[in-house]
């Protein structure tokens, strides 16, 4: 009975290894089939989440962003392109175009972009880790933007006839943390910058007209979006789109330099 009992024990702990051995190969071979999925999440949310966090921490002086928005709307002024609070008033009397744009400027930039981006990744391969690295590339130029030069919002300048519509949105903080928000991050526009990014990609791969024509449309629909709801001026349009594709060229030529056949080619 007791050499019986032995074998039973010896035969359960062979049983239990093996069970060990196979759940391990399993892991194993999920691991080896999904590596390119883990890598990019685990390279992606990082970078996003250290952007934010650095986004809040380069957080200027109050005095110096006001300074610099009135510069800029001087600036315009001279360049007589400074109409961004005689087109808000057009809005503010129809509380559904408020509520448009307010909705425009929140839904139509992140959950865009991840769109976007998963449709790249699943479907155009190719283009996905091109485009990934621009819009990495330009939150890192922007972050050296805002720190160089804290602006304050078109919403922060009552005097000269902006309305701030936005803050009034239930869902504004949908995306970030009201307690890491930088105020004072309004040049370059990355609203822009980076939904001019997503039509780029949209534009350069979809195969349908349709999508053709959203991608035609977008940096419009997202610049009325940031104008009408007084989060940025034209000139911090134009800079996010000077930093979108100066990153772009950059991502193009570490896509050149990287080997394909690296186990990192997946970072260019």
């Amino acid at each position: 009975m007791k050499l019986d009992s032995g074998r039973y024990t010896v035969r359960d702990m062979s049983g239990q290894s093996a069970i060990a051995v196979a759940h391990q190969n399993r892991l194993q071979a999920l691991l080896e089939k999904n590596w390119r999925h883990i890598a990019e999440l685990l390279f992606i949310v990082p970078a996003y989440t250290a952007y934010q966090f650095v986004r809040a921490a380069v957080h200027g002086k109050a005095g110096d962003a006001f300074d610099n928005a009135a510069r800029v709307i001087q600036f315009e002024e001279r360049l007589h392109i400074f109409h961004e609070a005689s087109l808000q008033q057009l809005i503010l009397p129809k509380p559904w175009m408020v509520d448009f744009f307010n909705y425009l400027y929140i839904w139509g930039h992140l959950p865009v972009i991840i769109a976007v981006a998963v449709w790249l990744y699943m479907r155009h391969r190719n283009s996905y880790a091109l485009f990934r690295n621009a819009f990495l590339i330009s939150g890192l130029i922007a972050l050296i933007g805002f720190a160089a030069v804290p602006l304050a919002p078109p919403r922060f300048m009552p005097e000269f006839g902006f309305t701030d519509t936005i803050i009034h949105a239930q869902s504004y903080y949908v995306f970030q943390n009201p307690k890491i928000v930088n105020q004072y991050a309004a040049m370059p526009s990355l609203h822009f910058g980076w939904d001019l990014l997503v039509a780029i990609a949209i534009g350069t791969n979809a195969r349908v007209r349709p999508l053709k024509l959203f991608a035609a449309f977008l940096p419009l629909l997202m610049l009325s979006g940031i104008v009408m709801t007084a989060n940025h001026y034209f000139l911090d349009a134009a800079a996010g789109a000077v930093v979108a594709l100066i990153a772009l060229g950059i991502a193009w030529g570490l896509h050149r330099i990287v080997a394909q056949d690296r186990f990192f080619s997946f970072l260019a």
